[in-house]
């Protein structure tokens, strides 16, 4: 074999050390926009992080505290050149994306890394009596997603490392029921990934879409376990840090092969299970 072929194969310690990362929906600690920061921090990266706490403040969870959010990604920054910044937006309006990719790239200069974590929670439901809800789904879950693809694109200056990451919630494995408008909106975005990569890979970009599986941001309850817990073979439900290791490590020189696909990653989840056995 070429031993040509072999070279480089020692593992960076700071594999992003000199990139700049934008990730959205970073405003809550037990997040997992917080969680994919922390990561992306700790290997090397700048993070300029997109926050919306009014969203927050309307859940049952309520906002976290944005000082120590920021506080703790700051505390991850691995590389002695990195830094972290952040902006508030409501990316429901079509301005918006394009304007946090605006902040970010007067900030840094340049963003080599996308991931859109963000997502509306709630307002949703059922066949039966849905209207605006497929609206606010679209706009808040596809359509800024989208736009800030193209932001990204349109900055892109032709660097090494150009990457963006979608996320989805499984809706092609499953049910999601009640939330007929968000399973629309995140299947959209599956829908369209081999699409966009498809052209993006023309500049060098790498985008692929991640579903995270079920993963306990805070609003998981013992009854709420105790329901599908036999769903799940590792006796755990899913972790912030779990679809972050995956995604920082997608974002990576080391999945530089890697365009066009949707990832699951859920411990096994076992949909087809009888509930309660």
């Amino acid at each position: 074999m070429d031993e040509a072929l072999w070279t480089g194969v020692e593992r960076e310690v700071l594999p992003l050390r000199g990139r700049v990362a934008l990730v959205t929906g970073v405003s809550r600690r037990a997040g997992m926009g917080y969680a994919i920061a922390c990561r992306l921090a700790a290997y090397g990266a700048s993070v300029f992080a997109h926050h919306f706490v009014p969203h927050d403040r309307r859940q049952e969870w309520g906002a976290d505290d944005l000082d120590r959010v920021r506080a703790g990604v700051r505390a991850h920054l691995a590389s002695e050149d990195a830094s972290s910044a952040d902006a508030h937006g409501d990316l429901a309006e079509p301005d918006v994306p394009e304007q946090i990719m605006a902040a970010a790239v007067a900030a840094f200069g340049h963003v080599d890394i996308l991931v859109c974590n963000h997502a509306l929670t709630g307002e949703d439901g059922p066949l039966g009596g849905l209207s605006s809800e497929l609206d606010r789904h679209w706009a808040v879950d596809a359509r800024s997603v989208i736009l800030l693809a193209q932001a990204f694109a349109n900055q892109h200056d032709g660097r090494p490392g150009g990457t963006v990451v979608f996320l989805t919630s499984g809706q092609q494995l499953g049910p999601l029921p009640g939330e007929v408008a968000y399973a629309a909106a995140k299947a959209a975005l599956a829908g369209v990934t081999t699409t966009l990569a498809d052209q993006l890979g023309e500049q060098g970009i790498r985008l692929n879409t991640v579903n995270p599986g079920p993963v306990d941001t805070g609003y998981l309850t013992d009854g709420m376990w105790h329901e599908v817990a036999p769903m799940f073979p590792f006796g755990r439900y899913g972790h912030p840090d779990d679809p972050a290791r995956l995604i920082s490590w997608l974002v990576t020189d080391e999945a530089q092969w890697i365009t066009g696909q949707i990832l699951n990653t859920e411990g096994g989840f076992g949909r087809w299970r009888p509930r309660g056995t």
